[in-house]
């Protein structure tokens, strides 16, 4: 009887820390002007409610230009800064309850070409980033990731899959300070700046769109989407998880048709560290890898957390040797699917 009371208090208190994780918080986002910050900070003050969320960022201009967007709302701050910056981290974590880092160099052939540059982001500012957390006491920290990550093959994605396994290890390396670090990873954000969407809606009036190769495929998401993911994980997680969220693919073939359905496909080939396909859980995760509803969940090999009950709750194994990847997907998007798509969202693609 004792058990049941004390099970049933504890699903109660988790309840009730879920419905109040960042009511009257603060929150900080590293890389907060781009596409995900511009998304994820309004739908954050309209469901939480936080004290203060704080953009921190390096560019003044697209901090000036989102601040404009925020005005007369005293809970959106701005901070200029680099994740490089480690002192500068410290000043701007004073306080901080929650952070979210989305901070990165990514874009593949500007990673190939610039590769110290990548580093020196990606890696050495998540490095500074988790000491600044667990010194300053942040609560929780989310780290965005991408389908790059698994078994990467370019730079971009070996940088991020170094910053996955730092974030991971962090909650070893938090020792007695209870700060926590999880990661979601996914695919490509549909309509973001400077992805595939708005690239051939920019040139389509040309008639002849580039395809680097016709068999290549993409996992699709939505902005809105990937916030809900970290959403997710503030709530869901013990420390050290990878959450994965189920979304379609599609074949890069079928976006062109869906953009420009007249234009002429060109293929000219795979840029210098590209993919066939992406890929976000590989078979040596398999293991390690449960199951939910809506997305997978990858959970550390190290110190046995893989196999902590208060991780997996009620996941399911996958099987060994399973690979979740944008060309084995049971789910696809329909070309009318993404042409109502971008209708709906035809102002807001390519724009942040």
């Amino acid at each position: 009887m004792l058990d049941k009371l004390f099970k049933w208090f504890c699903l109660f208190v988790l309840y009730f820390w879920k419905k109040q994780m960042l009511e009257n918080s603060t929150i900080l986002i590293t890389g907060g002007t781009g596409s995900f910050g511009h998304k994820f900070v309004p739908m954050t003050l309209a469901k939480y409610n936080p004290k203060k969320v704080i953009i921190y960022s390096r560019d003044e201009m697209k901090q000036w230009e989102m601040a404009k967007l925020f005005q007369g709302d005293p809970r959106v701050r701005f901070f200029i800064g680099d994740v490089r910056d480690r002192e500068r981290l410290y000043r701007a974590l004073d306080g901080v309850d929650y952070v979210v880092h989305a901070a990165a160099t990514k874009i593949v052939p500007t990673a190939e070409y610039n590769p110290f540059e990548c580093v020196k982001t990606n890696i050495n500012g998540a490095m500074n980033l988790i000491d600044a957390c667990i010194d300053k006491r942040v609560k929780r920290v989310v780290a965005l990731s991408t389908d790059k990550a698994s078994s990467p093959i370019n730079l971009y994605g070996a940088t991020k899959l170094a910053s996955d396994k730092l974030f991971v290890a962090g909650n070893s390396y938090a020792g007695g300070h209870d700060t926590r670090f999880a990661v979601v990873r996914y695919g490509n954000v549909m309509g973001s700046r400077g992805s595939v969407i708005p690239f051939f809606l920019s040139i389509k009036d040309k008639g002849v769109l580039p395809i680097t190769d016709d068999r290549m495929t993409r996992f699709m998401i939505t902005l809105e989407q990937g916030v809900e993911l970290v959403w997710h994980a503030f709530d869901d997680m013990a420390g050290g998880e990878i959450y994965v969220k189920k979304i379609p693919s599609m074949k890069v073939t079928d976006v062109a048709t869906a953009v420009a359905p007249e234009a002429r496909q060109e293929i000219v080939g795979i840029r210098p560290g590209e993919k066939l396909h992406e890929q976000m859980i590989g078979a040596e995760d398999s293991m390690f890898t449960y199951e939910y509803p809506e997305h997978f969940k990858i959970l550390p090999a190290i110190h046995n957390w893989s196999s902590d009950p208060f991780r997996i709750k009620d996941g399911k194994r996958v099987a060994d040797g399973f690979v979740y990847a944008s060309d084995n997907n049971s789910e696809w998007m329909e070309v009318s699917e993404l042409q109502g798509w971008i209708e709906a969202n035809k102002s807001k693609i390519g724009a942040i």
